[in-house]
């Protein structure tokens, strides 16, 4: 028999969407709220984020949330919901000031406000010049949000089940009811029991060779729901980000360049003084990705092998290096040798940020359709949900406005629910789905091996599916992924113990990773146009009279995938080709 227990709200995920939640769920004093998460909180991925949060605050230039506002929606290629965006960009002023409240340790200016510097695509007026708009804590940021946002859960007496893997969703006819975990210490099966469950698991970038995303970023809500019949949105929209460390992928953030970084070529030309004029080295992360590859194709890289772009600090006064961006120096110090103060890094475009994920209202309810029908009791905020705030490509420093603004308000609707709605009955045998999977996975006795399949997928996902992309690429890549498929259900485990049996999750989460590259291969297959992220060299143009629709990916009962649509919510900012 499973392990039981029961809680008003429960929260998958312990960044920083799934900790805002259950800080503001908690508020409620009548609900009772649990986190389920695969690591130590203060180990999520949110620390990785480095840049900043932006907000109009306008404490060193003059700014406005209408046009942060703007950004956002031309950032994302007109796919984003404009409702969406304005709503954000005025919350997010506020979800700033509750973070300084809480004692987040912003950076200052020399009156004692929250520093703020520029990031690439955010503009003053509407397109007209970059602006000071990314609140940040030196480049620790996102560590400094997490630290923050775990002292206060602590403080509002929020439950954590630490090193959980959820493997299933509780849902019965149509509602949600709670998921069905493993616990890595015993091997036990559990089943949380909730009248509120919210998915904040963040994203899937392992399922490319060169990324920034840690280890446990696997996608395994985005495919849990996939599973259950749940559509996935957009996820043909996958970032690069244009620094990375070379090889690694360990990211160098935006705010490099905001504090004066050039990226440069071979020739030493700062090339990107050709694709965006105005702004240059920060132009959106398509368009600077895009355009580092370029010079790497026309035999512009630098290196031996010509492969990278080299990014240039060395011009900006040492003290500003070292006090700004501390960590990025001594990533850069430590990885490659190299030190930023003396000489140029080298970077490439490293997978970052998936814009697509579970579909949401406004409000954080997951929507099981093309038409908004809401799954009653579930919620998604953060990387794993599309609500859609990013929409073909996400401005940089959004991501942790998402994860406060999205994150709140999950945590603020979710207990609402919970506090008007009863329980509903557990359906029996909700573990069985579960326990067959682990079953199937030890009594498996083929050859394979699942890092031999994890390597062919993210070899394969960056030869044909990462920046630029064909009809032949996706096709192969179809075929690829078919047969891991199928080598997938050899892959046997040496490790038969119960007690912290790693091994066994990492095939589980193999399988999560196959789902989502599956997800991302037949939606850009069939987006035969290019817009934000999704670069088709074989349809080059933005398409607005055909494509200017969210994509819906389902899996059929029988295992295959059916591609729909949603309509995007336009508003006062007409599509216009991105210039800058």
């Amino acid at each position: 028999m499973p392990r039981a227990h029961k809680y008003d709200v429960i929260v998958v995920g312990a960044g920083g969407a799934g900790l805002m939640a259950a800080r503001y769920a908690a508020q409620n004093k009548d609900v009772k709220v649990a986190v389920i998460s695969k690591l130590y909180p203060t180990r999520s991925h949110t620390g990785a984020a480095q840049g900043g949060v932006g907000a109009a605050l306008g404490n060193v230039s003059e700014d406005h949330p209408e046009w942060h506002a703007f950004d956002t929606v031309k950032g994302g290629d007109y796919l984003t919901d404009q409702d969406v965006a304005e709503t954000f960009a005025h919350e997010v002023v506020d979800a700033v000031y509750e973070l300084e409240h809480m004692g987040l340790p912003f950076s200052r200016t020399p009156e004692g406000r929250i520093a703020q510097r520029k990031f690439g695509g955010h503009t003053r007026e509407f397109g007209k010049s970059a602006v000071e708009r990314a609140c940040y804590a030196a480049d620790r940021t996102g560590h400094m949000i997490l630290q923050t946002l775990y002292q206060q859960s602590i403080k509002d007496q929020v439950t954590f089940f630490n090193e959980f893997h959820v493997l299933d969703l509780v849902l019965e006819d149509g509602s949600a009811r709670g998921v069905v975990a493993y616990e890595l210490a015993t091997g036990e099966i559990h089943v949380f029991h909730a009248k509120a469950t919210i998915i904040a698991t963040g994203g899937n970038g392992r399922m490319f060779k060169v990324t920034s995303n840690a280890h446990a970023l696997t996608g395994d809500l985005m495919s849990i729901v996939y599973r259950r019949g749940l559509p996935i949105e957009d996820p043909e929209f996958y970032q690069f980000h244009p620094t990375g460390l070379y090889k690694i992928g360990v990211l160098l953030t935006e705010g490099a360049r905001g504090e004066g970084g050039i990226l440069r070529n071979k020739d030493g030309e700062r090339f990107m003084e050709r694709y965006a004029p105005s702004i240059k080295d920060l132009a959106p992360r398509d368009m600077v990705s895009r355009a580092m590859y370029l010079e790497i194709q026309e035999g512009r890289g630098v290196g031996p092998d010509g492969d990278y772009i080299h990014l240039d600090l060395t011009h900006i006064d040492a003290e500003i290096i070292e006090e700004r961006l501390p960590d990025i120096t001594e990533f850069a110090r430590i990885y490659l040798g190299v030190d930023p103060i003396k000489e140029p890094v080298p970077v490439q475009p490293t997978a970052h940020y998936a814009m697509g994920g579970i579909p949401t209202t406004i409000d954080t309810q997951v929507v099981a359709d093309g038409e908004g029908t809401v799954v009653p009791g579930l919620y998604a905020a953060g990387e794993v949900a599309c609500a859609s705030l990013h929409g073909a490509n996400r401005l940089g420093t959004n991501s942790l406005g998402d994860l406060i603004v999205f994150g709140r308000r999950a945590g603020i609707e979710a207990a609402k629910y919970a506090a008007r709605v009863d329980y509903e009955p557990m359906p029996a045998g909700v573990d069985e789905r579960a326990r067959e999977e682990l079953e199937r996975i030890r009594a498996a006795s083929g050859s394979e091996r699942a890092a031999h399949i994890r390597k062919e997928l993210q070899d394969t996902m960056m030869d044909n599916a990462s920046v630029f992309r064909t009809e032949a690429t996706l096709a192969k890549q179809v075929e690829i992924l078919a047969d891991l498929r199928e080598r997938y259900k050899q892959v046997s485990v040496e490790d038969d113990g119960q007690v912290f049996n790693t091994e066994l999750m990492e095939v589980v989460e193999l399988g999560f990773l196959l789902d989502n590259a599956e997800q991302l291969v037949y939606a850009a297959r069939n987006r035969t146009e290019s817009r934000g992220a999704h670069s088709r060299e074989d349809h080059q143009d933005r398409d607005d009279d055909r494509w200017l629709e969210h994509t819906m990916v389902y899996r059929n009962d029988d295992g295959s995938v059916r591609v729909g649509a949603k309509p995007v919510t336009l508003g006062k900012y007409e599509p216009k080709p991105r210039v800058y």
